[in-house]
């Protein structure tokens, strides 16, 4: 028996984001390079998506109009009910601060500052923060607060870019090569933390990478390649970091 309209759409995931269209060219002297073209994608409410792709295939670009770092040439980009592709600096900006967070594969920390100090910067401008210390002790790094980056190892300076990334409590985590500069174990530690964000906040996660072994962990993937969405895929489950092996 069919369900009623009403309990359909009640039990229907939410699109946070919808992509129309979206393409991006950047004049290089003479030569136009198309970085994205035509680009479809939704991205919905708590889910967990890796984009994979080689080097230049549009990845990190379709990640930065996701974040508003970036506008499309051309085509709509839709955050709830806001079109981001028609607003100006001001609003893109408070876009940014209010609902999205960055994890680099660099980790941009302020070499004086502290772990805590450098995840209270954030939250000193976010309207609804945790705690900072409470975002450290997320990711595991409680004993922590008063280390400065140089004292930490690669890992633990990475998971404190993802700490400040969530105290602000984003809706979205955007994450460019999260774990290229880490090594094989370390990287699913950090692997780990993202997942525990995505189950524990309910934060859609992001991430864009060249590694397809990560592939295991999402909701979905979204292969990229030349510009353009070669294919989404769906997992049937998702496997856990410990899993995973590249």
């Amino acid at each position: 028996m069919a369900l009623p309209l009403s309990a359909s759409i009640a039990h229907a995931p939410e699109a946070l984001f919808q992509i129309h269209g979206v393409t991006k060219v950047y004049p290089m002297g003479d030569v136009e390079v198309h970085a994205l073209r035509g680009v479809d994608l939704d991205l919905y409410a708590g889910e967990f998506v890796v984009v994979l792709g080689p080097s230049g295939s549009g990845k990190s670009t379709l990640l930065n109009i996701l974040g508003g770092l970036d506008v499309p040439t051309s085509g709509e980009v839709h955050y709830r009910d806001h079109v981001l592709t028609a607003a100006g600096d001001a609003a893109l900006t408070r876009f940014r601060r209010q609902h999205v967070g960055f994890v680099f594969q660099f980790y941009n920390l302020i070499p004086s500052l502290t772990a805590l100090e450098n995840v209270a910067l954030v939250t000193e401008i976010a309207e609804h923060p945790m705690d900072p210390a409470e975002a450290l002790r997320m990711v595991g790094l409680g004993d922590r607060l008063n280390h400065f980056p140089a004292q930490l190892s690669g890992g633990e300076q990475q998971r404190v870019a993802i700490a400040r990334a969530v105290a602000k409590r984003p809706e979205v985590l955007l994450c460019d090569e999260p774990t290229g500069a880490l090594d094989y174990a370390t990287g699913k530690l950090v692997l780990e933390v993202l997942e525990r964000v995505n189950r524990e906040l309910g934060t859609i996660v992001v991430i864009i990478t060249h590694n397809a072994a990560i592939a295991g962990m999402a909701d979905r993937v979204v292969r990229v390649s030349s510009g353009g969405i070669a294919g989404i895929e769906r997992n049937s489950r998702r496997i856990s970091p410990s899993e995973l092996a590249w």
